[in-house]
C-alpha cells in the first residue's frame, strides 16, 4: 500500500510538479448532485421577505431525503456558508434606537476615558434556586440498541419546580472596587421593589454607604431606567446624596448591553453559582455570597474598560444592537 501511494505521488509530481489535488480531477458531478445543491440552497437560507423561514440540517435531510452528511457538505463546500448562533436581545423600537443613539453620544461627551474609573455601575437581579434551563447541549449518550422507553426517567428528564424560590440581589461595581452583595426583601411575594424601599433601604442603607467607603465623595452613580429608579423622589435623593449621577434622561433605555453589571458580571456570577445543584434558598444565598467574594476584580475592571467602546459601537449601529460589531 505504501509503495502504491508513493508511486501515485511520483506520477503527480511528474505530471504537475506537485502532489496537491488538481481541481476538477475528482469524480464528475452528477445532475442529481447539482439538483441537490439547488434544493438545499433554497431550504437552508430564509426566503426573501420571510425571516426565519430557513430549515435546519436535520429538517432538510428529512424533507429532501438527502443524507445529513451530504447536506453538511453542500452547505460548507458548495454554498460556502457557515452557521452562526442566534442570541437573545431586547426588542428595540425606533424610539428606543433614537434615544440610545442620542444618549450614547451624550455619555461619550460627558464621560471621557479618564473619568470612567469613577463611575459606579449598579443593578439588581433575581436568582432562583432552580438553575436556568439551557437544553441546547444537554444530551445523554446510551447504547445504540437502547430504546427511549427503557431508559430510567431520572436520566432522561431534566425536572424543574413550577415555582422555584428566588432571591433578588443588588450590587454596584467600579474600577476602584465593589459594594457588598445585598439581598433585597419583598414587601409581598412577587411584588417588585418600590420607590420607597429602593430609596430608603437599597440606596441609603446599602449601596451609597458601600460606595463612600471606597470612593469617599468622588464618584458618579449609575442606575438603569427601572420605575423605582426614575421616580421623582429618587432623582431628588440622588441629587442631594451623590456628587454626581447619571439621570434617567441621560441613561439609554433598554440597554443591558451598556451596563457592565448586566453584560459581564451577572453572566460570570450565574455560571459559577449554578455549577452544582442548589437545595434551598439558604444554600443559594451562601453560594451567592461566596461567588461574589471570590470574583476576580480583574474581570470587573475589564468589563468597565469596554464601556466607552460599547457606547461607540451603539453610535455606529445608530442605536441598534451592536454585540456582533465587537467580535
Amino acid at each position: 500500500m505504501v509503495t502504491w501511494w508513493f508511486g501515485q505521488c511520483d506520477k503527480k509530481i511528474d505530471s504537475s510538479g506537485s502532489i496537491e489535488r488538481i481541481p476538477g480531477s475528482g469524480q464528475v458531478r452528477t445532475v442529481r448532485y447539482d439538483e441537490a445543491v439547488e434544493e438545499v440552497a433554497d431550504l437552508v437560507q430564509s426566503q426573501e421577505e420571510q425571516p426565519c423561514s430557513h430549515l435546519s440540517v436535520r429538517q432538510i435531510s428529512r424533507e429532501t431525503g438527502i443524507a445529513r452528511s451530504i447536506v453538511h457538505r453542500i452547505i460548507k463546500t458548495d454554498l460556502r456558508l457557515k452557521c452562526l448562533k442566534r442570541e437573545r436581545a431586547q426588542e428595540l423600537t425606533q424610539a428606543n434606537r433614537c434615544a440610545r443613539l442620542k444618549r450614547s453620544r451624550l455619555l461619550l461627551k460627558k464621560y471621557p476615558q479618564h473619568s470612567v474609573q469613577f463611575i459606579w455601575f449598579s443593578d439588581e437581579k433575581l436568582f432562583s434556586v432552580a438553575a436556568p434551563s439551557n437544553p441546547q447541549n444537554d444530551r445523554l449518550y446510551v447504547q445504540s440498541s437502547a430504546k427511549k422507553r427503557d431508559i430510567d426517567p431520572s436520566r432522561l428528564l431534566r425536572t424543574r419546580p413550577t415555582f422555584s424560590r428566588s432571591v433578588m440581589v443588588s450590587v454596584a461595581i467600579s474600577a476602584m472596587g465593589c459594594s457588598h452583595i445585598h439581598f433585597l426583601k419583598f414587601l409581598k411575594p412577587g411584588v417588585k421593589v418600590n420607590g420607597e424601599y429602593y430609596r430608603n433601604v437599597v440606596l441609603m442603607d446599602m449601596l451609597l454607604p458601600d460606595i463612600r467607603s471606597v470612593s469617599g465623595d468622588c464618584f458618579v452613580f449609575q442606575q438603569d431606567g427601572a420605575p423605582a429608579h426614575r421616580a421623582r423622589d429618587t432623582v431628588e435623593l440622588l441629587r442631594a446624596q451623590t456628587p454626581d449621577f447619571i439621570p434617567p434622561e441621560l441613561w439609554p433605555p433598554n440597554s443591558p448591553d451598556l451596563n457592565p453589571v448586566d453584560y459581564s458580571v451577572w453572566t460570570i456570577m450565574q455560571e459559577k453559582v449554578y455549577q452544582t445543584h442548589i437545595a434551598n434558598i439558604d444554600e443559594l444565598k451562601q453560594r451567592l455570597v461566596q461567588v461574589w467574594a471570590e470574583l476576580d476584580h480583574r474581570h470587573i475592571a475589564a468589563a468597565i474598560a469596554q464601556w466607552r467602546r460599547r457606547l461607540n459601537a451603539c453610535v455606529k449601529a445608530q442605536g441598534g444592537h451592536f454585540e456582533h460589531l465587537l467580535r
